[in-house]
């Protein structure tokens, strides 16, 4: 990727929040919102709840019960992520799938008008549905927003060819197409999140978001894990 990105927008795995002194780390906060704020383009946040809750590890709850709890979570997750970067000086938009009192309702125009303003717009909510992922979500708010690109920041590299926490010698693989991902099934990311994508002709990048200036590398331009178009 060599053309500069002018609106991105980043799935922010819930678990990138957390750290060793809970699901909330200040460390990671500055981390991440250290390396988001170096790079003076337009961006909007999907986050998951993974730091709060895991509906498949929950056997006590059946399926729509946790992924109610969860788009309640990405609220909570998108209210401190808010607070760290209004602390920093930047202006921040919630935008919310569910209703609540402390954010704004789903509107893509008006999420147009203030990023180019310079607001960063945090969705939350997921999709306000049970049994859709937040990387669907993520893929449906790019393409509502008309980004440029889609992000996936998590602790995985990208796309590799055999799972790397089974096979040591597995290799990441630098390019893909929409189709090649899709026959495959890989799973970094959600197949229909990867359809809506295709259809959109929105480019997709899976990347590891501890990986240093990792965010300020994709806002300039720069590749830096598996590129999906």
């Amino acid at each position: 990727m060599s053309d500069r990105p002018t609106r991105i927008l980043l799935k922010l795995s819930g678990e990138a929040l957390k750290g060793e002194d809970g699901p909330f780390s200040p460390v990671s906060f500055e981390r991440i919102c250290d390396d988001l704020l170096s790079v003076p383009i337009e961006w909007a946040i999907v986050v998951g709840a993974g730091n709060l809750i895991r509906g498949a590890k929950s056997p006590w709850l059946d399926r729509v019960e946790a992924d109610t709890m969860g788009m309640l979570a990405t609220v909570l997750n998108a209210l401190a992520l808010k607070a760290y970067l209004s602390h920093r000086g930047r202006r921040v938009v919630i935008q919310s799938a569910i209703d609540t009192q402390l954010t704004d309702t789903f509107s893509p125009d008006r999420a147009k008008t203030v990023l180019s303003e310079g607001t960063v717009v945090i969705f939350a909510g997921g999709t306000g549905s049970p049994w859709v992922t937040t990387d669907t979500a993520a893929a449906l708010r790019a393409v509502s927003i008309d980004a440029d690109l889609l992000v996936k920041g998590s602790d995985v590299a990208g796309v590799y060819d055999r799972d790397p926490a089974l096979d040591a010698s597995a290799s990441r693989i630098a390019a893909l197409t929409y189709d090649e991902y899709l026959e495959k099934e890989y799973g970094v990311m959600d197949l229909t999140a990867v359809a809506i994508c295709r259809a959109s002709g929105l480019p997709i990048e899976v990347f590891d978001l501890r990986s240093p200036n990792a965010l300020a590398s994709i806002g300039a331009g720069k590749q830096v894990g598996t590129r999906i178009e």
